[in-house]
């Protein structure tokens, strides 16, 4: 019994001190006059989340723990929290009081009031429900209550959140509060005022250089922006109050919008592509993942998002660490700015981030840390942006020095190069394309105007400049300009125009021997014998060097409107017309339509000459090459005829290079290729070792049917391709070299031998030509107009069949018109001869009684007795 006693009074003993215990660790918030506020609470959590308030009442002092800082931080968590406080008003008056929970990312929070166990007021709010209304026009979660004096409250709270569950509760004075809060909006104010100016000044710059990296980092402060707004419960507040739904999704996509813009800033303002490969293919793939959480946070609900953000934060922020002293080791400028400006950033984030996850307490730091950050990171990259505006209008400003002077240098060489390109170098007068554009301009100017476009030649300039040189044919040229331009001046109805060096303009040379001049019609009253006494003046000799030389001019003119409507036309017009002028010393032709041989209709030529291959009305003429060894006939070279019915027969320079351009001589070669092999098989009947020469064009290189004809040909007629010549001349084989040699390899290669026409016509490299699988080369007929009276003619031939043949041709002299000239090839080292002094092109029946005629009594007899 006394044990029992005992027991009991120990028992007594114990639960005395223990309700003494629980009541020192729930003692009430105080309020004393002149002392400041110390907030403390107790907690319990409630893991289902269902507890009303009448369960929580009903929870012994036990299950509460007290938090004497008032600040308390549990991580991210699906429970919900009760915070119990108890407030003694010991001042002997009213108190308004506020409780602030200064979080405002809350889902849901109750505010339950008692005085003396009975509930006076429950109020509802949080970010899930529409921000209006509160207590108090505040993001932070507020509650405003009143204790009178001498009296106690007591305040029951429940929290909850998906996110992070921080819970700093501060009991406040009304008016202590609400001049806490207004200097704290001064500071946030400030901070997003600077974020603000940052984002225009960027945008500005953006727009006037249109440097994407401005419009990143302006992006990305943008997302510094929105997501603080965000966390703040600023957005909530002021943008959309009434759709608290927004909110979750904005702070979520904000978060990885302001990462993706940071990446693509620090790519392009760290240069991380060119200086470290690996970095740059790190920064693409957090990109990569910032992109997809970017697109997936709306379908994320808020526990999951935040928790990824979370996480992915310090993954982002390490890597933008790590970035900077990479290109700072590169040598990159902007790397020790982002080191230093990324630093303070990182702690920020990574002390925002541990208190999202419940790593860190809830204090100053780690509320403001990111704001603290991004500000610094923020004020010195603007700095390093600026450093580098600074640099680049310094490089710019040497730029623009450099280009002036190189400006200066090139308008200096433009007007030298308009002078080369609107003057002739020799008169100096404006030449045919200052002509073309001051005549239209003036038909433009007046288009009901009547003008003529006259046009003279100096016929004689070939052979004063063959015969005397080319020294005196320029001081010709020189004195005749002189002597126009003196005449056009004393014709009022000549048309002039000033330049912009003010010089006077009314003779323009149109090439090196035709001048052209506009007469106005209209001044000069049908009344042409002014203008008439003039070309007679320029008809007259000119004297140099004690020379009476006679320039032979002729006179061409067109009319506007009537043979004419532009400048190019009516100078071509003019020149058609000389050509009808008749042959006296100063008669001006002029232009007739009806008598213009090179009308357009020249164009139906290819479809006539289409229907005369169809039906067979070409022939070809055969012209004899004999071997000055032998002096026989070896070969014979093709040439194609055309009679047409209409116009006669019609030259091959007219429909040749047409034919070329038309893309006929695809047909017209089969055709000729065709008629050539079947006469040379009957040719053989008088002479088997006879060889035929076929004309190709550099258009044929290009088919690859070419090689298939020659030898479908040549065995159907039993022939040896090396009888068949293919005959290319030298700027054809030049025309596309790769593909001509290839195709002329292809060629040879079934034995046919090759043949460069035209030798020395052109201006090609003797080191492709000597790759050319070539056996016989031809000598250009101009080469030899002058091998009778030149010795420098003589030479030229000279060198040129010594050339040939040291590179392995047999050289064949074409043109030859004269006995004398036979002699001089054959002396002169030439292997054969082609010409009219030999023999004139011949249809083949009567080439084939000349070389009856030959056997008999060779042409070359002569020449093999010398």
């Amino acid at each position: 019994m006394i044990l029992s006693t005992a027991l009991r009074i120990f028992l007594l003993s114990l639960a005395t001190f223990t309700s003494q215990f629980a009541h020192a660790d729930s003692a009430p918030v105080t309020l004393a006059s002149e002392k400041p506020i110390e907030s403390h609470f107790q907690y319990w959590e409630d893991a289902s989340a269902e507890a009303e308030l009448a369960d929580v009442r009903a929870l012994p002092d036990a299950a509460w723990q007290t938090n004497p800082s008032g600040k308390a931080t549990f991580g991210i968590t699906d429970s919900a929290y009760w915070l119990r406080v108890e407030v003694q008003n010991q001042t002997g008056r009213d108190q308004l009081l506020i409780a602030e929970l200064g979080y405002s990312q809350f889902d849901d929070v109750v505010f339950h009031e008692l005085s003396g166990g009975t509930l006076l007021r429950e109020f509802a709010t949080g970010d899930t429900r529409p921000f209006y209304p509160r207590d108090v026009d505040h993001p932070n979660m507020l509650y405003r209550f009143h204790v009178a004096p001498d009296a106690s409250k007591t305040l029951y709270i429940r929290v909850a959140t998906q996110g992070t569950m921080v819970v700093p509760l501060q009991i406040w004075q009304q008016n202590d509060f609400y001049e806490a809060a207004a200097n704290e909006q001064k500071l946030h104010f400030f901070y997003y005022g600077s974020l603000a100016v940052i984002i225009l000044i960027n945008l500005a710059v953006f727009l006037t250089l249109r440097e994407k990296l401005y419009l990143y980092y302006a992006l990305a402060i943008s997302g510094y922006f929105l997501f603080f707004a965000a966390v703040r419960g600023y957005t909530l507040q002021h943008i959309y109050p009434g759709a608290p739904f927004l909110h979750t999704h904005v702070l979520l996509l904000s978060m990885p919008f302001l990462a993706m813009f940071s990446i693509l800033f620090c790519m392009e303002f760290l240069q991380v592509r060119s200086n470290s490969p690996r970095l740059y293919r790190a920064l693409q793939a957090m990109l990569l993942f910032e992109m997809l959480f970017f697109l997936s946070a709306p379908m994320l609900d808020y526990d999951t998002g935040i928790r990824v953000a979370a996480v992915s934060a310090f993954a982002f922020f390490s890597l933008l660490l790590v970035a900077g002293p990479v290109a700072w080791a590169a040598g990159v400028r902007a790397g020790v700015f982002f080191t230093i400006a990324w630093t303070p950033l990182t702690i920020g984030v990574s002390a925002t981030a541990g208190r999202a996850l419940g790593l860190l307490p809830e204090n100053f730091f780690t509320e403001y840390a990111m704001q603290i950050g991004s500000g610094l990171e923020a004020f010195i990259l603007t700095l390093a942006l600026a450093d580098r505006l600074y640099r680049e209008r310094e490089q710019k400003i040497q730029a623009q020095a450099d280009i002036l002077k190189q400006q200066k240098a090139r308008n200096e060489a433009q007007t030298q190069l308009n002078e080369a390109l609107t003057h002739d170098p020799v008169t100096g007068l404006p030449n045919r394309n200052r002509f073309e554009w001051m005549v239209d301009e003036q038909l433009r100017q007046n288009p009901n105007g009547r003008f003529m476009v006259g046009v003279t030649r100096i016929t004689q300039l070939k052979e004063i400049n063959r015969t005397l040189g080319l020294d005196r044919s320029e001081r010709l040229l020189k004195a005749m300009a002189e002597q126009m331009t003196r005449l056009a001046s004393g014709l009022p109805m000549v048309h002039h125009t000033v330049d912009a060096r003010g010089n006077d303009e009314r003779v323009y040379q149109l090439s090196g021997d035709s001048f052209g001049l506009l007469v106005n019609v209209s001044k000069t009253a049908d009344d042409f014998q002014s203008l008439d006494n003039a070309l007679k003046q320029l008809a007259e000799p000119v004297l140099l060097d004690n020379i009476a030389i006679e320039p032979n001019p002729r006179f061409g003119a067109a009319s506007y409107p009537e043979h004419g409507k532009k400048a190019a036309l009516l100078i071509r017009n003019a020149h058609v017309g000389m050509e009808m002028a008749p042959h006296g010393p100063y008669q001006t032709g002029l232009y007739s339509r009806k008598d213009d041989i090179y009308d357009e209709s020249r164009l139906t030529l290819m479809s006539d000459l289409r229907e005369a291959l169809h039906h067979n009305q070409t022939e070809l003429y055969y012209q004899p090459k004999i071997s000055l060894a032998t002096g026989k006939v070896v070969g014979v070279e093709a040439l194609i005829r055309w009679h047409h019915p209409d116009r006669g027969w019609v030259p091959p320079i007219e429909f040749v290079p047409m034919a070329e351009k038309t893309g006929v001589i695809k047909h017209l070669t089969r055709w000729v290729v065709d008629q050539a092999l079947n006469d040379l098989k009957e040719l053989h009947a008088l002479d088997p070792a006879l060889t035929v020469s076929v004309n190709i064009s550099a258009r044929d290189l290009s088919s690859p049917e070419l090689v298939g004809l020659f030898e479908t040909r040549t065995k159907r007629n039993q022939l040896n391709p090396e009888q068949v010549i293919i005959e290319l001349t030298e700027t054809a084989a030049m025309d596309d070299p790769h593909r001509g040699l290839s195709a002329l390899n292809e060629l040879t290669a079934i034995g046919l031998k090759l043949s460069i026409d035209d030798f020395g016509a052109g201006y090609s490299s003797l080191s492709y030509l000597k790759k050319l699988p070539a056996s016989e080369i031809k000598l250009d007929r101009a080469l030899l107009q002058d091998i009778e009276s030149s010795e420098g003619a003589r030479m030229i031939v000279e060198t040129a069949i010594r050339m040939g043949q040291g590179l392995g041709y047999q050289v064949v002299a074409e043109g030859v018109e004269t006995e004398k000239s036979a002699r001089l090839l054959n002396q002169l080292g030439a292997e054969m001869l082609q010409g009219y002094w030999i023999c004139s092109p011949k249809p083949l029946h009567e080439l084939q009684a000349w070389l009856e005629v030959e056997r008999k009594a060779p042409s070359l007899q002569g020449l093999q007795q010398v």
